[in-house]
């Protein structure tokens, strides 16, 4: 019993001070280098940190030694004493060790499963970290296998934040796959922009039928800016950026006027079990949806939703951030559902009422999200987003008056938008400032 509530009490007790010693000084070194570590980064921080696939390897390695040690220590002091080994023959000791001994077990088990999810979770989802060979962005080193379906990720950010209150730009793309599609579309293109000094948010959407727009380098691409991706892939001596994400990535930033350093993907068929790990979401739905055109996937169509205050679950989440066939609705629409949904999944995940389901959210997470974001910001991220108020969240859809509908008989009868630059040259300086390169173009 003593050696289950501290190894080497047991021995300490029956005059075996060496033994006690010897099998103490382990446990007392790894509490001791894990209480350092949360008393200078706190506790949060440390289990934030476990994102990093190499800690929670560790950790997780380590868990599973100590839950080996205390059974040695349990077992050897069972066999020490006046009777000796003769312990072993009496039912009542040997009951005792093995009622501790599947406490043991099943707490390093338990904990190590939960160091393990951090671990996979970690690996899954910050697929450049696994990575460091990976080729840059901007081109040069070894090319990455076309096949491999996180090559896109495997390219590093084109430039990391000179500094910790610099402005941060992430591209989020929404995968729509699952379901048992045999495709996956990228008509979710939304521009995260954090500015950590004051703590404001900008969501910026760009609706997928955006074409015709400048290239960064004076070029026109003419086709629609949900296809950039794809084409830039197959075309890569015309787009050398290290792959599709990376082209589309560096686009966005130019139209924005601000440099993406990181992209992530969200697969919106995870994002449904994400939001029911988390007890639903909380929304103002601005208008009613009724959506006759919407595929539920079993065989049914058809989604309508009242206006006002409404609690989503991950079923109706999920269809309020693909609708888009509803009367009024289109991507402008949607764009802005989307963003609304990340806002309140954003404020439920920082609630910490959810670590008890901290397991299954980073699984979940695992198979929703794809991101080249370093693992080493993380715990930055988290304390930004921990700090932002709804009312410091913007959201703008870049349709009217960003971007205007040409007459459909000049553009073959297809369904385009056309950028207003100037607008959107504005809206840049308006939202980030002299970080907007657009800014020092106006002030020319």
């Amino acid at each position: 019993m003593l050696s289950f509530l501290w190894p080497g009490l047991g021995q300490w007790y029956r005059g075996r001070t060496r033994a006690g010693i010897l099998y103490a000084l382990p446990v007392a070194l790894a509490l001791g280098v894990v209480v350092v570590q949360v008393v200078a980064s706190g506790p949060e921080s440390f289990v934030t940190d476990l994102i990093t696939p190499s800690l929670a390897l560790t950790v997780f390695i380590l868990l599973a030694l100590l839950g080996v040690w205390r059974l040695m220590s349990m077992a050897d002091a069972l066999g020490v004493g006046s009777a000796g080994f003769r312990s072993w023959r009496r039912a009542g000791p040997v009951a005792v060790f093995l009622a501790l001994a599947v406490v043991v077990v099943g707490v390093h088990v338990w904990i190590g499963s939960v160091t393990w999810a951090f671990y996979d979770a970690g690996s899954r989802i910050f697929v450049g970290d696994a990575n460091p060979d990976a080729t840059p962005a901007g081109g040069g080193g070894a090319t990455p296998n076309p096949s491999d379906p996180n090559v896109d990720f495997q390219a590093t950010p084109f430039a990391t934040p000179p500094t910790a209150s610099s402005r941060i730009n992430v591209l989020i793309t929404g995968i729509d796959s699952g379901h048992d599609r045999n495709h996956s579309l990228t008509d979710t293109l939304m521009l995260a922009s954090i500015d950590p000094t004051t703590d404001k948010v900008a969501l910026l959407s760009f609706p997928r039928d955006i074409s015709s727009f400048p290239l960064w380098d004076g070029r026109t691409f003419t086709g629609k800016i949900n296809s950039l991706m794809t084409y830039s892939r197959l075309n890569p001596g015309e787009f050398p950026d290290g792959g599709g994400l990376p082209t589309l990535a560096k686009e966005i930033g130019y139209l924005a006027g601000v440099q993406v350093q990181y992209f992530a993907s969200i697969n919106l068929d995870g994002f449904e079990r994400m939001i029911n790990l988390v007890g639903g979401v909380d929304v103002v739905n601005p208008k009613p949806i009724d959506d006759p055109m919407y595929d539920w996937f079993d065989g049914t169509r058809g989604f309508q939703l009242a206006a006002g205050p409404v609690h989503l679950n991950g079923r109706i989440g999920l269809a309020y951030v693909r609708s888009r066939y509803g009367a009024g609705d289109s991507d402008f629409t949607r764009a802005a559902r989307q963003q609304q949904v990340l806002a309140a999944l954003r404020k439920k995940l920082t609630n910490p009422g959810v670590l008890v389901k901290l397991p299954e959210l980073l699984d979940a997470a695992a198979s929703t999200i794809r991101t080249n974001f370093p693992t080493s910001r993380v715990d930055d991220m988290l304390s930004l987003a921990k700090g932002v108020e709804d009312n410091d969240i913007r959201k703008i859809v870049l349709g009217p008056p960003y971007a205007i509908h040409p007459p459909t008989n000049t553009t073959g009868g297809i369904y385009t938008l056309r950028l207003e630059i100037d607008k959107v040259a504005a809206l840049s300086i308006e939202l980030f400032g002299s970080d907007s390169r657009y800014a020092s173009s106006a002030s020319q």
